[in-house]
């Protein structure tokens, strides 16, 4: 028994989601970020959570954390010094790349910084061919020389990705080896351990990008689970994976990549939950932060989860729930450009200055500022009473920086940012549904995040989407996240072969060496073999394809049967999301991938009895607000969210306050609470 913590660091906020094992209470708090060090928001978080419960330190069970951590190093370019050792005579395996442009008519476009610094990439001699065949042989000393004078030249971190070092590994681990002699304080990722897959590019990447982070990452989560310790918490923290799940400090040390978008996927693990909850098996996930916005789309209440790509321009090939994020929160500066038009973000304004309407130094307008104007926020104070808002400070921001550049009046101003933030959002949900083949329409919109409910209404308006679903706690589900997430490992490799029956013995040579390797890491982390699932899949293509598509299959076992039923449902998805399908073209499998699952024991959320006959709550006030569409500003009843009960219906327009967000209910949407909690709102005139 005891409490269990999930800690989400947002540039704005850092949340907290709090289970009482021992009441089932469910318990939230937000408090403002430290991004000089986010470890100290979050101990004081956990110190005035466990003062709030008259709870002691080592009362705490479990505790899992999101952080922001390596994708800051990766935006700020403040990584380790870095050296690469690969084959000779590829060492510019990084510059080159694949060859693409970043964007196709685009002259002027810049490729991404490099993480290695100049002379610090060296190749050795020795070959690998493409069947794992030694064509020449690794000279040590060779290595040695290299090791040596990328020690001389001060790197901290050395990334060695050889040719085909996923078929024979052979060299790449007595590079290893002649590291830990020759330099051992060096960290050291090798490929075949991280990314055993082919496409030379992306493995590399992905390799680099695991050393930039390494020094910087295990420098953190020291720091991190010592802060804990020193206020008596005993447990064992976890850090989140971009894939949802949760791993140990020791595995975040090795493999820091894999939590470089840590935060957003935990948000999409709660949403899947909701869904679950609420019936709705098809989502798009509306996350609205205060720097940024994270969209995702749940299918069959899954996430997508792609097995590549872009981390600040560079292919991170490791599995990563699809999530799309633009610069667009609630800090996100308004301003007039140089062709008198109104932007919107991407800049934002933080935690500090923030907003100008938080008095804390910020002079510039930004998206909050523009909803205290419209009245659809609080206009005296935020966060549950704790933080006064100071409305002169918006108005005097929108009429230097914006009624003054331009002929809008203040509202027209305040209006005309939201409009655009909006459209910015509409996009971003489009490139994730309409242009990945989906129709928007079938999909629930559900928002969360500190600033998403207050926008969401009137995004989906604009997609034309039905229902939106609000959680209990929309601005710290994120935090929720890290509550319901299992332990996972992802593991992974090459080996192209004809689908055929003649290589069913091959196919199940890989799958059993990865189950065996999952079982493994399940072992590490204490799993018991009861709470273990392993899903397996293959990714599959047409001969002469460069791109494949992940099927899953049933279990690590292939037979005649299996394969039948893998190559058909490798058509069906071909088709859906190419248009066609060739059931006559050869198909060949080309990774294969095992998910080494561990389940962890999660909160129960207790549900309530329905009271649709309950009289509505009285009002706290009336606010008059100014809607999107509206030409004049409407009274609305603004309720707290708490005195609300499971099965109430309220017609808009009106708000709900709760200490973590607001939800705008504009004119003809109606909301509906259920039963746990959750509010599913409909509009009975789309598009």
């Amino acid at each position: 028994m005891g409490y269990m913590i999930g800690v989400d660091v947002g540039g704005t906020f850092t949340d907290f989601s709090v289970f009482d094992l021992d009441t089932g209470r469910l318990i939230n708090y937000k408090d403002s970020s430290t991004p000089e060090d986010p470890s100290r928001a979050i101990v004081k978080g956990v110190q005035d959570i466990l003062a709030q419960e008259k709870a002691d330190a080592d009362q705490v069970s479990y505790l899992a954390h999101g952080t922001t951590v390596g994708t800051n190093a990766l935006i700020e370019k403040k990584g380790a010094k870095l050296g690469l050792i690969t084959t000779e005579g590829f060492k510019d395996t990084m510059e080159i790349g694949n060859q693409k442009r970043p964007s196709l008519y685009d002259l002027q476009a810049q490729k991404p910084v490099s993480l290695i610094p100049s002379g610090c990439n060296m190749g050795v001699k020795e070959r690998i061919l493409y069947n794992g065949g030694i064509d020449t042989p690794l000279d040590e000393e060779d290595a040695r020389r290299v090791i040596r004078f990328l020690k001389h030249k001060g790197v901290q971190a050395i990334a060695v990705c050889t040719l085909f070092s996923f078929i024979n590994p052979a060299h790449e681990r007595r590079i290893k080896e002649l590291i830990e002699e020759e330099f051992p304080e060096a960290y050291t990722t090798i490929s075949s351990d991280l990314a055993p897959e082919f496409r030379e590019y992306s493995r590399m990447s992905t390799t680099v990008l695991n050393c930039y982070l390494g020094p910087v990452m295990k420098k953190y989560v020291h720091n991190f689970q010592q802060s804990l310790k020193d206020i008596g918490v005993q447990v064992e923290p976890y850090i989140t994976q971009s894939n949802g799940s949760i791993i140990s400090i020791k595995e975040t040390i090795d493999c820091p990549i894999k939590c470089a978008v840590s935060g957003p996927s935990a948000g999409v693990v709660a949403a899947s939950f909701i869904g679950r909850q609420c019936g709705a098996s098809k989502v798009i996930t509306f996350d609205m932060g205060g720097t940024s916005a994270d969209i995702s789309l749940i299918e069959n209440y899954s996430p997508k989860v792609s097995n590549e790509r872009l981390v600040e321009g560079y292919p991170a090939r490791i599995p990563m729930i699809n999530i799309i994020t633009i610069g667009a929160g609630g800090g996100s500066i308004a301003r007039i450009d140089e062709g008198n038009a109104l932007k919107v973000g991407p800049e934002s304004a933080g935690a500090v200055p923030g907003p100008a309407c938080y008095g804390r130094g910020g002079t510039q307008p930004v998206v909050t500022d523009a909803n205290i104007v419209l009245g659809k926020l609080n206009q005296n104070r935020i966060l549950g009473g704790r933080m006064k808002v100071h409305l002169e400070k918006a108005y005097q921001a929108l009429d230097e920086y914006i009624c003054a550049k331009s002929s809008l009046s203040r509202e027209e101003a305040a209006n005309g940012i939201i409009t655009v933030v909006n459209s910015n959002m509409v996009r971003a949900v489009r490139s994730v549904s309409v242009e990945k083949g989906y129709d928007v329409r079938e999909f629930s919109l559900m928002a969360f995040g500190g600033a998403g409910p207050l926008h969401a209404c009137e995004v989906a308006q604009e997609l034309g989407i039905r229902e939106v679903i609000i959680p209990p706690h929309p601005g710290t589900l994120c935090s929720l996240g890290l509550l319901l997430a299992d332990t996972k490992f992802d593991l992974s490799r090459t080996n192209i072969l004809d689908a055929t029956k003649e290589n069913i013995l091959l196919f199940n040579k890989e799958f059993s060496d990865m189950l065996l390797q999952g079982a493994k890491a399940l072992d590490r982390e204490g799993i018991v073999q009861e709470r273990r699932i392993f899903e397996c899949s293959i990714d599959m293509r047409y001969q002469r394809q460069n791109f494949e598509i992940n099927i899953p299959v049933a279990s690590g076992v292939l037979t005649e049967e299996t394969l039948e039923k893998a190559l058909s449902d490798f058509h069906a998805e071909h088709k859906r999301s190419y248009g066609y399908c060739n059931e006559n073209a050869p198909v060949q499998f080309v990774s294969y991938r095992v998910s080494a699952i561990g389940i962890i024991d999660k909160p129960e959320m207790e549900a309530k009895p329905m009271e649709p006959e309950a009289p509505l709550p009285k009002p706290i006030e009336v606010r008059r607000v100014l809607y999107q569409n509206c030409t004049e500003y409407l009274e609305s009843p603004v309720y707290s969210r708490d005195d609300l009960l499971p099965g109430q219906s309220i017609s808009g327009p009106c708000i709900c306050e709760q200490m973590d967000t607001t939800l705008v209910v504009p004119p003809k949407w109606v909301l509906k609470v259920d039963r746990y909690g959750n509010i599913v709102m409909h509009y009975n005139e789309v598009r």
